[in-house]
């Protein structure tokens, strides 16, 4: 046997039945590099022992990133916060942006997708993902000088889930982890108890949802006196609508912090921001949309970092409303559209082809051989006349006024018109399109035709249920489908990639069929630095700062 499979062959005598199976579809070729190291660390295994059975296998070694020089003041633009930060309750990037700098995570993404510790050292399941238990990193101490344990992790997953609280982050723990389900085990080490089995859970309390910071057990709210966390800066000054400032933590965990000190500037519009980082004001903002990006991109001083994301926008019509109740008008639509006029035109080609399921093709369980569905007008027109309505019919499409949205909303117009569908467009503000969030008050959740904005997740778990699901909080769609709701419990039940697969290809062939929502492209994130900053990870869930250098 050769070296590097005996190599192999000895690391596997340790590994559990699934994790054995991620090295299988390793080995047969049916799992890239990329999609190994990112399964294999959901599972917990190590990102320094995967990459040792990449390289054993032949598939390349990662690269050291190179460390950039200490000191200096980081100066960042972001958006104003849209209320009082709370880690609890905020959903803006103004505040999470902050919030990321001072508190932690039990593990981040990386811009591949893979997760790396940070307050939790490992975790693993039990046999059928119903249980994740995590052992916690030794030796760390909240700002305030508290010990950071086991009971700071269950009270603030009992914060999250509490169904009586304002948790935004209930959107995620709804069904998944009640209040509860997090038991100490020891100081060290905690135990998720899981609604249902659950085969990626970890994303659920890493970066991707973002309300999952860490916060002492003794928290009681009134955040902005403190910024309380574990994380490499410590508050110095915080002035609402103004900004804040973060200085070095000496006494941090891990390896300190590269910049003295941190400065957050406050923007009511993305204009001033990037008017800002033109004029050398500020040296980094967090994302920009895409109808900007030309001016940033164009600069000489500027470097924009494109981020690969599973952010999109989802164009849904009311199952339950005609002419929408017959899946074939539903289909005509998709049929209309030349995504590759979105992706090449509307994105300026930093975009991602979408094919009307959450699926995106950054997810490693995405079935790429289903079809790509592709513009086919005369298909498109027999499916209305099937349905009596080879006339052609009249409705409104509400959405938003954000980002490429009004944009893809004029195409869209532009593009069914060649099948007689006549769409009047009524874009409005952000307040108004989301009202209340709640069936009954809220133009996203009650017009029959809308495009609504979904920011990016490492995996599809929140953008197949809460949107898809029959009972989910936001089914703008009104979509019910006791088969679909089976397949969804399915994938996330499932721990072995290839189960995942093949439910995620049962999925994206039912929603095709049905075509309750319409996902043409998955845009590219564009985060804008200075010439002279490095360091800055390039990741869709926001700005981690502590290895930013200024050269």
């Amino acid at each position: 046997m050769p070296t590097p499979f005996v190599t192999i062959d000895a690391a596997r005598k340790n590994l559990t039945a699934i994790e054995n199976s991620a090295v299988d579809e390793l080995l047969a070729g049916r799992l890239d590099r990329r999609d190994f190291l990112r399964h294999g660390s959901v599972l917990g295994l190590s990102l320094p022992f995967l990459g040792s059975l990449v390289t054993a296998a032949g598939l390349g070694t990662q690269k050291a990133r190179a460390e950039g020089k200490p000191g200096g003041t980081v100066r960042a633009g972001v958006a104003t916060p849209g209320g009082a930060i709370d880690p609890i309750t905020y959903y803006d990037s103004g505040s999470y942006q902050l919030v990321f700098q001072t508190a932690e995570f039990l593990c981040v993404t990386q811009p591949d997708l893979t997760l790396k510790p940070v307050l939790a050292e490992s975790w693993s399941p039990n046999a059928d993902g119903s249980v994740w238990t995590f052992k916690l990193r030794k030796g760390v101490k909240f700002h305030n000088g508290e010990d950071f344990k086991a009971d700071d992790v269950v009270a603030t997953f009992d914060r999250l889930a509490d169904p009586n609280g304002a948790s935004n982050a209930l959107s995620v723990f709804k069904g998944l982890l009640s209040k509860g389900g997090t038991r100490k085990i020891d100081d060290h080490t905690v135990a998720f108890h899981l609604d249902q089995p659950n085969g990626s859970f970890p994303y659920s309390v890493s970066i991707d949802n973002y309300n999952a910071v860490i916060l002492p057990a003794s928290y009681k709210g009134d955040y902005e006196k403190t910024f309380e966390g574990t994380g490499p800066f410590r508050l110095e000054s915080y002035t609402p609508k103004v900004g804040a400032t973060f200085v070095r933590n000496q006494d941090y965990w891990g390896e300190k912090a590269l910049p003295d000190r941190l400065e957050f500037k406050f923007y009511g519009d993305v204009q001033p921001r990037i008017l800002a980082l033109q004029a050398g004001e500020v040296d980094v903002l967090d994302a920009v949309p895409l109808d900007v990006s030309q001016v940033v991109l164009n600069s000489p001083d500027i470097t924009v970092l494109r981020v690969a994301s599973t952010a999109h926008r989802q164009l849904h019509m009311r199952c339950d409303t005609g002419p929408f109740t017959d899946k074939r008008v539903r289909q005509a639509l998709a049929l209309s559209i030349d995504r590759s006029k979105l992706v090449d035109g509307l994105c300026r080609g930093m975009a991602a082809t979408g094919n009307d399921s959450p699926f995106a093709p950054a997810f490693p369980a995405t079935d790429k051989s289903v079809p790509q569905r592709v513009q086919d007008i005369a298909k498109a027109k027999q499916l209305l006349e099937a349905a009596g309505l080879a006339n052609g019919f009249d409705m409104t499409l509400t959405t938003l006024r954000y980002s490429d949205i009004p944009g893809y909303a004029q195409l869209f117009q532009n593009f069914v018109k060649e099948i007689g569908a006549r769409i009047a467009l009524n874009i409005e503000d952000q307040d108004k399109y989301y009202g209340k969030a709640v069936f009954g008050q809220s133009d996203w959740l009650d017009s029959p035709l809308g495009i609504t904005d979904y920011a990016h997740r490492s995996v599809p778990n929140v953008f197949l249920k809460s949107p898809l699901v029959s009972d989910g909080p936001w089914n703008a769609a009104h979509f019910k489908s006791t088969a679909y709701d089976g397949m969804v419990t399915s994938y996330l039940k499932a721990l072995d990639i290839g189960a995942q697969r093949a439910a995620a290809s049962d999925i994206q062939k039912l929603l095709l069929d049905e075509t309750p929502v319409i996902f043409s492209y998955f845009p590219d994130l564009l985060v804008p630095v200075r010439k002279n900053v490095s360091g800055l990870p390039p990741i869709a869930a926001g700005l981690l700062l502590d290895r930013v250098s200024l050269g």
